[in-house]
């Protein structure tokens, strides 16, 4: 009996303790759960808290409808529909990506404003930028050393200097029109949004590094580069992970820019050599050494001495020519395709060019490509001006505030936010552009600004390469470049383009292109008539 008990009294002892341990376990869940809910809750709270702080008077949802991530999801579709509705909703607006806070300035004056003050932004591009083309890069440096850059950067775009490599992209330019007539003869209309990016880099690659770098080198980084495209879209996931968009990017930055500092070790020793500059890298280098020799010997003015420029490294040049190639090979595709595609729709248009390239040659096909040549093609300058307004390749510019910025009366930019001035609005401004949504390339042979109504505010709206101390080097380069090649292709080819629901439709990719990547077809013509 005694054990029968104490048997008994254990076996409720130890029931009960079991009990007790999962009550025990059971509380621990409920207690971490309240824990975690209370942290998410808090979380939650935060953002929405910092958002609507951040966000004050301007315009932009009253709350963040998805928490955390914002409109990511929407941004990895972009559509020029919700930029354009952005922009049409006020001045100023914001939307709240993941950290990032992003204002869009939508005002032609909000949008210079930001351009020109250098003490509050900078250029970031995206924020993954950074780390794709590395925070060294020349684009991401403020004052002194951004200057250092730009002292010996400018002398190289300018119409003298450009004129030298005429040569070599007259030769790619011939050599790409004899591809397309063939591919023309061979496939008829295909998409041209590929083959124009491939032109496109193997025209810049040349130019920026001559003969240095080598064609099987050329095709490597055109086939490549459209990944670090993809890499620097408007928002991104913040941290770079193995194998996505941002990885490849990053790798493909990397093994392009060594290939450019291969092509600077080259250039150095051809002008050590004595040899004449054939190219950007020849010509920026032999400044160096010019500046070197001035200072060795003394001789240089108080004036001089200020316009001197640093030696830079091979990973400096480098770093250097990959913004290059990153700010002409998108924006420039961009173009081809606009400009190709508009012109092919306007016959009357592409007769007009024609009439004056074969003016200016003085019927003389056989005429090389100068600097007073293209300054006679008015007409051909005229419609790649009117492209670049009816249709700009970058209609935003990403800046990061680098500490609070009043930008009107009534907000300040938080620093860390992003700031994004835009500049399509300015470009289709009904009071200074007349029929702004119209195709007209007499509006800038009426008035070099493009306005009749009010040239001296037209030079204001004018921001396809931006403005202030970041203002785009290579506006003058773009616009010889496509002078001439515009007139040289539509006197040996007549353009047939297969026209699509898509045409008109604008699909954003870094820039902007026609949805249905423009269906073109070259082919042979007679380039002695009209």
């Amino acid at each position: 009996m005694d054990t029968y008990q104490s048997f008994n009294a254990s076996g409720v002892a130890g029931v009960a303790g079991v009990a007790g341990v999962a009550v025990a376990e059971a509380s621990a869940s409920v207690w971490w759960f309240k824990v975690v809910v209370t942290f998410l809750a808090v979380v939650l709270a935060y953002d929405q808290l910092v958002y609507k702080m951040n966000k004050g008077n301007i315009a932009g949802s009253t709350w963040k409808w998805y928490p955390i991530i914002g409109p990511f999801m929407e941004s990895l579709d972009p559509k020029f529909e919700e930029y354009k509705a952005k922009w049409d909703s006020g001045p100023l607006s914001c939307v709240s990506v993941f950290h990032k806070f992003v204002v869009i300035a939508s005002t032609r004056d909000l949008s210079r404003k930001i351009f020109s003050s250098p003490a509050f932004v900078k250029p970031c591009v995206v924020d993954v930028a950074v780390k794709i083309l590395r925070p060294s890069n020349w684009v991401f440096l403020d004052g002194k050393a951004h200057g250092d850059y730009r002292k010996g950067l400018n002398p190289l775009f300018t119409k003298q200097a450009l004129q030298i490599y005429f040569p070599a992209q007259e030769k790619i330019v011939d050599a790409y029109l004899k591809k397309f007539l063939a591919m023309g003869e061979t496939e008829g209309a295909t998409q041209f949004f590929p083959h124009f990016r491939e032109f496109l880099c193997a025209i810049s690659l040349r130019t920026f590094c001559g003969e240095y770098i080598s064609e099987e080198q050329i095709k490597l980084v055109a086939d490549n580069y459209y990944k670090v495209t993809a890499a620097l879209e408007l928002v991104n996931f913040p941290i770079i992970l193995p194998f996505t968009k941002t990885w490849y990017g990053k790798k493909i930055a990397d093994e392009t820019m060594k290939i450019f500092e291969g092509c600077a070790a080259k250039s150095k020793e051809h002008i050590a050599g004595g040899g004449a500059p054939i190219c950007v890298m020849d010509e920026w280098i032999e400044s160096m050494v010019i500046a070197r020799k001035k200072e060795a010997a003394g001789d240089a003015t108080s004036t001089e001495a200020k316009l001197l420029i640093r030696d830079f490294s091979n990973r400096e040049i480098s770093e250097a020519i990959f913004t290059f190639l990153f700010a002409s090979q998108d924006a420039s595709s961009s173009l081809a395709c606009w400009l190709f595609q508009i012109i092919a729709d306007r016959p009357e248009i592409a007769t007009k060019i024609r009439e004056e390239q074969l003016r200016v040659r003085n019927n003389d096909l056989s005429t090389p490509v100068t600097l007073d040549l293209i300054e006679e093609m008015a007409y051909t300058n005229a419609c790649v001006k009117e492209s670049l307004r009816y249709r700009p390749p970058v209609l935003m510019v990403p800046y990061v505030v680098k500490k609070k910025f009043p930008v009107t009366d009534s907000y300040s930019l938080p620093k860390g936010s992003m700031v994004v001035p835009t500049l399509y609005p300015a470009l289709h401004d009904p009071e200074i552009y007349t029929n702004p949504d119209e195709y007209n390339p007499d509006r800038f042979m009426q008035d070099p600004t493009g306005s009749t109504t009010n040239p001296s505010e037209a030079r204001k709206n004018w921001l396809v390469f931006g403005t202030g101390p970041h203002v785009c080097l290579g506006q003058t380069y773009v616009m010889m470049l496509f002078t001439f090649m515009l007139g040289k292709f539509l006197l040996e080819a007549e353009l047939q383009h297969e026209v699509t629901p898509l045409s008109e439709e604008i699909k954003v990719f870094a820039t902007i292109f026609p949805k249905d990547d423009l269906i073109l077809k070259f082919q042979k013509r007679d380039p002695t008539k009209v």
